[in-house]
């Protein structure tokens, strides 16, 4: 079938056709191109198809406006629609050339024609340009220069569509290589706006590094330097080979039905898959689940492979085409070794077969890049080579000790290690040599917590560990820096991150999995058996510190003792620690915040102490509580504070209390209540420097309630609440400390602080069915449909019962759960809160109205069912 065989209009009741049933065809337009691409009509016809029908509405509409001046002008499609590639609500964008400004009367046919336009359901976008005008604006502008170029005539004088290509091709301005280095750093400033990635949890087809619009900028420099618009062309002018070319046209066309698809989807231009549109799409596209290979993590590999190949290609285009546009040739070669040589400052291969014939030298490019960082890059042809000689990286070459030698040398050096592991990973290298590794590129994981593709992810977290190593990074985690500036072998740290998730996907624990590929890639690189068990150890525990830390009460000797005999010892809690901070850094740029940092860090300095002190004399819990004590009362007597009213007011206070609270924090609540009358209700807020977020502490009458209350009221000003402790104080009375930073992850103002305050204690005394979240809950959340999970366990180590519960992220979330505790008798002791992308996943440790663990299971089952009620029916 063909674009002009595809009827998307009723060509014979165009003529004489009136506004409403030509609205009406354009509409109909739709539902035809459906169609069509559910029969699978060919892409590029479906793309031209559209454009053609276009055509006809603009001709009817020109002929019936501007019929008698259609000798003065010409009506001109640009831009895509220039191009014919119209996806279904794709731009159309058309300029009115004329050989002098109109005068009024055919500036009113003009302003009827482009009102009718509208009227018939077109959304156009237009100008009316002389010739001057178009010289004047795409001079000044790339951009318009750009639009210009893909010009075909629709109606009237072609002698000004021919005028104006001449007065804006490359003889009058932007001559090919001023039009190419514009177009670069054109395409640089757009990759910027994805992070230089194309592994974004919800991609932009069109703009994204890899996406369609990088294809069209090749075309352009084609079109600007060669004079032919076709990418096909790319071959013959010995650019591109025919089989590069045929990766190229394949992915373009891919995306090209992606985003067709992701139009049709949403009856608008939409360039990002969404969430719900990759759900979709995954089925649309014929993938289906398997095992636990989901269909649209499946289809999702795919476009991520796709981008990943077309930057790869886009990479060596422009280098291509930069030789032949801006460089000179017959510039010499300077030697560089048998093997590798430098022109223009790049570095190239002596000979094609050089990697045919020495294989090593596959690994050995990335190696002489570090080694010698004023080489700009690799030279196209080179690059070309190296992907040609991917296939030479088998089990003979993994096994050969000189490759091996020269991969640890890699990770080894003092400069370049994550650039050349990207470029490695870029040009297909690193998933040849590690295959695991090639198994995982471009596997994404169908969640908001994984920002980015395994491979990507693993990649920032190497990123991260080596920022650490490097002194100039030193301002950004000072704590990180000095433990990995003090290690000997670095690389141990860079192999865990290496294959902390290599096993992503298998089904199996991932850690557990990795672990033995780590053991057994390192013995294969020549590190010592201890070092390879290190390493091993690190892959399966990498989500040890992160769990305890924000999962469990690391107030609690017990819980540090168990920990630190889980670590063993200093090197390897350093090692643990480094590799726990690059990762959830490296996972989503969101999910990182100043409290984590705290949590990991408090976790990383007890345990040291515990180590330092010996696993076999832990310090118990009186002793921690007595020395605490102990310091906050030196603290509050050296500040003049009256020490049997202290003793007075301690009276009422468990020892629970001086276990979850530093000397510091426990001598600003003393000094808080000490003016407060029994019966009021006092809230106080301070920030706090070593977090960056702020404490919200509240004194009031606490029938059970108070939880659900305050959480209501911190929820609905859109705070993210982190941590929440409840201390009984006598009868009926309780302190809460909550510590909250905004929901996007940053400290709070003064002015946000006092209105806060203000809240709290205007509201607290409401009603608890009076407080209710109205926020709504983010679109991101709605597209996924998390079980609600609640577990109980008895606490090891304390009398009381650990609680967990997984269900959506959502506003109220926090406060429903208080409402059912106290509807339910249950007293909150404190909450562990937190947030994996779309779930909270929060640890509640309660206990029953007397203060005795929740141990009765129907006692438990009722506090779940309520739960379950709650939460399942309010999902958003």
């Amino acid at each position: 079938m063909t674009a002009a065989s595809l009827e998307l209009l009723d060509a014979a009741a165009l003529a004489g056709a009136d506004v409403g049933a030509l609205r009406r065809q354009v509409k109909d337009m739709l539902p035809r191109l459906s169609r069509a691409f559910e029969e699978g009509v060919d892409i590029d016809q479906l793309l031209r198809a559209r454009a053609l029908a276009v055509d006809e509405l603009m001709r009817l509409a020109w002929q019936r406006h501007l019929g008698d001046d259609a000798g003065y002008f010409a009506l001109v499609a640009v831009g895509g629609y220039g191009r014919a590639e119209l996806a279904p609500a794709s731009d159309i964008d058309i300029t009115v050339l004329c050989p002098a400004p109109p005068d009024r009367a055919q500036a009113s046919r003009l302003e009827n024609f482009l009102a009718f336009l509208w009227d018939i359901g077109l959304e156009i976008g237009h100008s009316v340009r002389t010739i001057d005008d178009c010289a004047s604006e795409a001079g000044a502008d790339v951009t318009i220069a750009t639009s210009l170029m893909d010009a075909r005539l629709l109606a009237g004088e072609l002698r000004l569509v021919n005028d104006m290509l001449a007065a804006t091709g490359p003889s009058r301005s932007w001559p090919s290589a001023e039009f190419f280095r514009a177009k670069r750093r054109e395409q640089e400033e757009r990759h910027a706006k994805f992070d230089h990635t194309a592994h974004k949890l919800e991609p932009n087809v069109k703009e994204a590094p890899g996406g369609l619009r990088d294809i069209q900028m090749i075309g352009w420099v084609m079109q600007r330097h060669f004079g032919t618009p076709q990418l096909a062309d790319l071959v013959t002018h010995g650019i591109l080979t025919a089989d590069e070319f045929q990766g190229l046209n394949d992915g373009r066309r891919f995306l090209a039905r992606v985003r067709f698809a992701l139009h049709l989807l949403y009856g608008r231009r939409e360039e990002r898959l969404l969430f719900d549109a990759q759900l979709k799409l995954a089925r649309q596209f014929g993938y289906q689940d398997q095992g636990r290979n989901r269909a649209v993590e499946q289809f999702m590999q795919r476009y991520y492979r796709t981008v990943t190949e077309l930057y790869r290609l886009n990479e060596m285009l422009l280098e291509l085409l930069e030789e032949k546009i801006l460089l000179e040739g017959g510039e010499p070669a300077e030697p560089f070794n048998a093997r590798f040589q430098l022109r223009h400052g790049f570095i190239e291969i002596t000979h094609p077969n050089v990697f045919r014939e020495t294989p090593s030298a596959l690994l050995e490019i990335f190696l002489l890049l570090q080694q010698n960082p004023q080489i700009k890059g690799v030279s196209p042809t080179t690059i070309r080579e190296l992907r040609r000689a991917r296939d030479l990286i088998g089990d003979d070459f993994r096994r050969d000790p000189a490759n091996r030698e020269l991969f640890m040398r890699i990770l080894r050096e003092p400069h370049g290690v994550t650039h050349e592991l990207r470029r490695m990973n870029r040009y297909g290298i690193l998933g040849r040599y590690i295959p695991a590794f090639g198994a995982i590129t471009g596997r994404m994981q169908f969640d908001l917590f994984h920002a980015y593709t395994v491979d990507e992810h693993i990649l920032f977290v190497v990123s991260n560990l080596r920022r650490f190593a490097l002194p100039r990074f030193d301002h950004e985690y000072p704590d990180c820096s000095r433990i990995m500036q003090s290690l000997a072998k670095p690389e141990i740290a860079y192999l865990a991150g290496l294959f902390h998730d290599i096993a992503k996907g298998r089904g199996g624990d991932h850690s557990e999995l990795g672990a033995v590929d780590a053991e057994q890639f390192c013995l294969e690189h020549g590190l010592s058996p201890y070092d390879a068990r290190l390493v091993s150890w690190l892959v399966k525990h990498h989500l040890l510190l992160s769990v305890t830390a924000q999962k469990k009460d690391i107030n609690d000797p017990e819980v540090i003792r168990t920990f630190a005999e889980t670590v063993g010892d200093q090197l390897h809690l350093d090692y643990l620690y480094l590799l726990t901070v690059a990762d959830v850094r490296g996972t989503n740029p969101t999910l990182w915040n100043s409290w984590k940092a705290r949590l990991f860090r408090d976790l990383y300095e007890q345990t040291r102490t515990a180590l330092r002190r010996g696993l076999e004399t832990p310090i118990d819990k009186e002793e921690l509580i007595d020395e605490t004590k102990q310091a906050a009362r030196a603290r509050l007597l050296e500040s003049g504070f009256d020490g049997a009213r202290l003793d007075a007011l301690w009276a009422n206070f468990s020892d629970e209390y001086f276990l979850r609270h530093g000397e510091e924090e426990i001598a600003w609540h003393a000094e808080l209540l000490a003016d407060r009358a029994e019966s009021s209700t006092l809230v106080r807020l301070r920030r706090d420097v070593t977090s960056g977020g702020a404490t919200v502490f509240i004194a009031a009458r606490d029938d059970g309630s108070l939880f659900g209350r305050a959480t209501a009221v911190l929820d609905q000003l859109g705070l993210n609440i982190l941590d929440a402790r409840v201390v009984p104080v006598g009868a009926g009375h309780a302190m809460h400390t909550y510590i909250v930073l905004e929901s996007d992850g940053t400290a709070l103002d003064e002015y946000r602080e006092l209105r806060i305050v203000e809240a709290l204690e205007r509201k607290l005394n409401q009603a608890p069915s009076l407080l209710t979240v109205k926020r709504r809950v983010p679109r991101q959340v709605r597209m996924f449909d998390t079980p609600v999970e609640i577990s109980f366990n008895r606490d090891p180590w304390n009398p009381r019962t650990v609680m967990e519960i997984s269900a959506s992220d959502r506003p109220g979330l926090l406060s429903e759960i208080g409402r059912a505790f106290a509807e339910t008798g249950i007293r909150l002791q404190m909450a562990k809160v937190t947030t994996v992308g779309e779930r909270a996943e929060d640890v509640f440790f309660i206990t029953d109205d007397n203060g005795r663990p929740l141990d009765d299971p129907a006692r438990q089952a009722r506090l779940e069912a309520l739960l379950r009620e709650r939460l399942e029916s309010n999902t958003g």
